[in-house]
C-alpha cells in the first residue's frame, strides 16, 4: 500500500513540476527546441545510493550537490529545495548549455518534491570563496586566473546578448564556478537569474536578491536588476581572483576582502597593485614589466566594474573585450 502511495505522490510531483516547467519553457525559449533527458527518481536514487552522504559533494543555501555515474559517465546531480528556483535553473541552464563555459545540463527529474538536475561532470570541481580550488585548496597561477576571468566574461556576455531579451545572472560567485580537467571554467547555477522584459532596462524586485558581499548597491537600494548588476558582481569576482581573498561585507564605497582575521578595504579609487595583489602572483611577475602592467590593467577594470552608479560601469561585452586585450598584451 505504501508503495502505491509513493508512486501516486511521484506522479503528482511530476505533473506539478512538469506543468510549471512546460509553462516556463514556452515563455522563455522563443519556439526553439532545447532537448534534455527526463530521468526517473529510481535512476537517480540508484546512482546516489538514495542520496547517501558518500556521494555528497557540497551543499548550498538552497540545493545539495551529489556525484554519480549514469550511462557509463560521471555526472553531477543537483537537488533543489525550492521549486521555483529549480525550474528557473533548468530553463536557463538549457539555454546556456550551448556555450562552452556553461556547465551542460543533461536532464532533470521531476518526480521528487522539487526537481533534480543532472549535469556533465567538471573534473577539477568548484572554487572556494577565495578563488582557490575546493579540492586541496589549490592556488591557481596568474595566467589561469586571467583566462578563467576572460572565459567567464564571455559566458556572461552570451547570457546578456544571445537571447531575445537579456538574462541577468544576479548571483555570480566563486562557488558557482566549476573547472573541468583542463581548468576551463563552467558557469553553474542560474537559480536567481531573471529575464529583463522586452523594451525595459531593468526588472523591479520586491526584495534584494543575491550574495551580500557581491551585491550591486543599485540593486540593494532600489531592488532593480539590470545587466550592469552582473557587471558589478563580476568586478568583485575579479578582485577575489586578484587578491586570493574572500569578499565579505560591503560598507559604503568599500568592499572588504578577508584572509584569516585580517581585512583589506578596497576603495573605488586608485590603489597600488603591490598593496592588494596575492603575493603568489606578485612573485610570478617579478621583473616582468608587461605582466606587472597586466595586473594593473586587471585591477583598473575591476575598480571600473564596481562603481556605485550603474552608468559609470561598462557593459559586459566591453569588459570581455578588455580582458581579451589584457590577455593578449603579452605575446607568447
Amino acid at each position: 500500500m505504501a508503495r502505491k502511495e509513493e508512486k501516486e505522490e511521484r506522479k503528482r510531483s511530476f505533473l506539478k513540476n512538469g506543468s510549471m516547467l512546460l509553462e516556463d519553457l514556452i515563455a522563455s525559449c522563443d519556439g526553439k527546441s532545447h532537448p534534455i533527458r527526463c530521468y526517473s527518481a529510481a535512476e537517480l536514487n540508484r546512482v546516489t545510493n538514495n542520496f547517501d552522504r558518500s556521494c555528497f559533494i557540497t551543499d548550498g543555501t538552497y540545493f545539495d550537490i551529489y556525484r554519480g555515474i549514469l550511462d557509463d559517465r560521471t555526472v553531477i546531480i543537483k537537488k533543489h529545495y525550492i521549486v521555483d528556483w529549480a525550474i528557473r535553473d533548468i530553463i536557463i541552464s538549457m539555454q546556456m548549455s550551448a556555450h562552452k563555459n556553461s556547465l551542460k545540463l543533461l536532464g532533470c527529474c521531476l518526480e521528487f518534491d522539487t526537481p533534480a538536475l543532472v549535469f556533465e561532470n567538471a573534473g577539477k570541481g568548484g572554487l572556494n570563496n577565495d578563488g582557490s580550488l575546493a579540492v586541496d585548496n589549490e592556488l591557481l597561477p596568474w595566467k589561469t586566473r586571467l583566462r578563467i576571468a576572460k572565459q567567464l566574461a564571455s559566458a556572461l556576455t552570451y547570457l546578456h546578448t544571445a537571447f531575445p531579451t537579456p538574462i541577468v545572472h544576479r548571483n555570480l560567485r566563486p562557488t558557482c564556478i566549476l573547472l573541468d580537467d583542463d581548468y576551463v571554467p563552467k558557469l553553474f547555477d542560474f537559480s536567481f537569474s531573471i529575464t529583463i522584459p522586452p523594451d525595459q532596462l531593468y526588472v523591479q524586485d520586491n526584495f534584494a536578491i543575491g550574495t551580500s558581499a557581491y551585491m550591486d548597491p543599485t540593486h540593494r537600494n532600489s531592488r532593480r536588476s539590470s545587466e550592469r548588476t552582473d557587471v558589478y558582481i563580476f568586478g568583485v569576482l575579479l578582485l577575489v581572483f586578484l587578491t586570493q581573498r574572500a569578499a565579505s561585507r560591503r560598507h559604503g564605497a568599500e568592499i572588504e576582502l578577508l584572509i584569516g582575521d585580517s581585512k583589506l578595504n578596497v576603495p573605488g579609487g586608485q590603489i597600488q597593485i603591490e598593496t592588494i595583489a596575492d603575493p603568489k602572483i606578485l612573485e610570478e611577475v617579478v621583473g616582468d614589466e608587461q605582466a606587472q602592467q597586466q595586473l594593473q590593467d586587471f585591477l583598473a577594470l575591476a575598480l571600473l566594474c564596481i562603481q556605485d552608479e550603474n552608468e559609470a560601469r561598462p557593459d559586459m561585452i566591453d569588459v570581455a573585450k578588455e580582458l581579451v586585450r589584457i590577455d593578449k598584451s603579452i605575446l607568447p
